[in-house]
């Protein structure tokens, strides 16, 4: 009986070890109280569902970027970026590099 204890507090043990604590559970990013500035671009050639997380990649790629909202039906990437650190046309270059040429629309 004693030995069943044992192993049943050792399998509850190695259990809850595999679950994080609440402090280390993702949270969604915070940003600074410094200027964002949000561009739209037209992106050509997406003609599968692996065509927006390519385009989403290239974009995050630019440093200063902040987030990529890619609308596959419309053919647009909605960029927030830092406009100090990044331009539309780096932005728009980095998709174009990945094959994907984007063009600002707003």
């Amino acid at each position: 009986m004693k030995r069943l204890a044992i192993i049943a507090g050792g399998a509850l043990a190695i259990a809850t070890a595999a679950i994080p604590p609440a402090a280390s559970v993702a949270q969604p990013p915070t940003y600074t109280a410094t200027a964002s500035r949000t561009a739209t671009f037209a992106v050509e050639n997406m003609t599968c569902a692996l065509c927006p997380v390519t385009v989403k990649k290239a974009m995050e790629g630019v440093r200063g970027v902040k987030s990529v909202w890619i609308d596959f039906d419309a053919k647009t990437a909605t960029v927030v970026f830092d406009p100090s650190k990044a331009t539309v046309a780096a932005i728009a270059a980095a998709s174009t590099n990945a094959g994907y040429p984007a063009s600002v629309t707003s």
